[in-house]
């Protein structure tokens, strides 16, 4: 039987074999480093595409039927009952189940854009005149219904809460493109055009490392006073007096983890380090005022307000600038149950121009060609109406049968629509994707073999892509 007060004579007698082994704790600790910078090369597809990642999270669902998937003869039928050969008793929410399903066609006209002539809703304006650049993919689907699994299966790889996020994945598989950042940053988004009135909370196990060395988990910027909890020197004490502090503090962690060698130990260590070094770094990153007019105007108004989405879309570009692997930005407020109409626009309003100006950006500043760029929410909406139905007022449910994203940068073809959904939006038609062949898809431009990304925990080979055979969306890769 296993025995906890054993557990530090372990770590003792394996220490005790490597030092009197061939290979010495030397070698060891060179081994251990492997995972900054070779994992990757070691477990690879061979020939990545991107370095990193930025995920446009719109925490919700979006209505795909509004905004990405056209379909103009929806209009014939206005409050006609879905027909049941087109749901075929699929399971619904508990807010719609039993009611009458009458279908409520999009009020927003649609154009196409771009060289092959995308259809985009009027909704997005700015989106529209970067259609060369996006891959819409109209047929992804999710296994959840409801939000709280939905944002955690598509943040994490799973539905049950505890599993590692795609940023900390990215952290411990790809290593660190720079030493005074983290290598996963998440921006979430304070403010809200549209006045929405369903806004969920957001856990930070979305972007937590679960079983991974807690140093891959995603650090959370605030949206007023220091970016980073903690950052700044308590009164009275400057840097000299930090140095010598943290100095002492990590020979004590040290002779700690010589005792027991428990590693989280020396993550403290390395993140105490960290923090020291971002007292520094943080604020140069957060300071726009130094970005030239043309730049700030690009990103709209609201990029003067701390906290808005354009805001943290130009940080995300001064973040891939520096080095840093992974950014998650979230905007809150797309689950419209009810008056859609009234509040999808201000939405809109809020990511549209910020997130056109953020490819703009990246791409004239050839950062593009190595990032990817994605768009997605955790499932999309139906088409069916929810609460009061008029050709101006109408609401939409959760769906996970079919939803809208999009990718751009990092290999990804532009101007492409990829997938198809019926004549409903309701099923799938062509060229199914799911979240994680979405997943597969991302580390593979990244260079990695989704199977292999993996870390031994309760007896198991844990992997952000689960057991369920996955599958690299080649079609949408140039």
């Amino acid at each position: 039987m296993y025995d906890i007060a054993e557990e530090p004579h372990m770590h003792q007698a394996r220490r005790q074999f490597l030092k009197t082994s061939g290979m010495g704790l030397g070698v060891t600790a060179l081994a251990s480093l492997l995972p900054q910078n070779a994992l990757a090369r070691l477990d690879s597809t061979g020939g990545a595409r991107a370095k990193r990642v930025i995920f446009l999270f719109m925490a919700g669902a979006p209505s795909q039927v509004d905004l990405f998937d056209y379909k103009p003869d929806l209009d014939k039928q206005f409050r006609k009952p879905l027909p049941k050969s087109v749901s075929q008793g699929q399971r619904v929410t508990a807010m719609t189940r039993g009611r009458e399903q009458l279908v409520a066609p999009s009020m927003f006209k649609f154009h196409r854009q771009g060289k092959n002539g995308i259809w985009m809703s009027e909704l997005l304006p700015h989106l529209s005149k970067v259609a060369d650049d996006l891959c819409i993919i109209k047929s992804m689907h999710t296994n959840a219904i409801n939000h709280d699994p939905g944002k955690t299966f598509i943040c994490t790889g799973a539905e049950i809460p505890g599993k590692a996020s795609m940023g900390a994945w990215l952290s411990y598989g790809l290593g660190s493109m720079n030493r005074d950042l983290p290598d996963f940053i998440v921006l979430n988004s304070a403010y809200w055009t549209g006045g929405t009135r369903n806004v969920q909370a957001l856990y930070s196990r979305l972007w937590g490392s679960g079983p991974l060395p807690s140093k891959h988990q995603g650090v959370a910027f605030q949206t007023s006073g220091d970016p980073v909890l903690f950052l700044s020197n308590p009164e009275g004490i400057d840097t000299g007096i930090r140095r010598r502090m943290l100095d002492l503090v990590g020979a004590v962690n040290q002779k700690h983890f010589d005792e027991i060698g428990d590693h989280e130990i020396q993550t403290t260590i390395a993140q105490q380090e960290m923090a020291f070094r971002m007292q520094a770094s943080v604020p140069e990153l957060t300071d726009v005022s130094n970005e030239p007019e043309g730049i700030r105007r690009l990103y709209g108004p609201e990029v003067e307000k701390k906290g808005s989405f354009a805001r943290n879309c130009l940080l995300a570009r001064r973040m891939v600038e520096r080095g840093v692997r992974f950014i998650q930005i979230f905007h809150r407020g797309w689950d419209h149950h009810t008056i859609l109409p009234k509040q999808l626009p201000g939405q809109c309003f809020d990511i549209d121009q910020p997130s056109a100006a953020l490819l703009k950006d990246l791409k004239q500043r050839g950062l593009l060609d190595d990032t990817i760029v994605v768009f997605a929410g955790e499932f999309g909406r139906t088409v069916f109406c929810q609460g009061r139905l008029e050709r101006d007022d109408y609401g939409r449910d959760h769906h996970p049968r079919c939803f809208s994203a999009w990718m751009a940068g990092g290999g990804i073809k532009g101007g492409l629509s990829y997938g198809e959904t019926d004549d409903f939006s309701y099923n799938i038609a062509r060229d199914p994707v799911a979240v994680r062949d979405l997943h597969v898809t991302m580390l593979h431009q990244l260079g990695i073999d989704h199977h292999k990304l993996s870390f031994p925990f309760q007896g198991l080979d844990q992997r952000l892509t689960g057991v369920e055979e996955s599958h690299v969306i080649h079609p949408i890769i140039s």
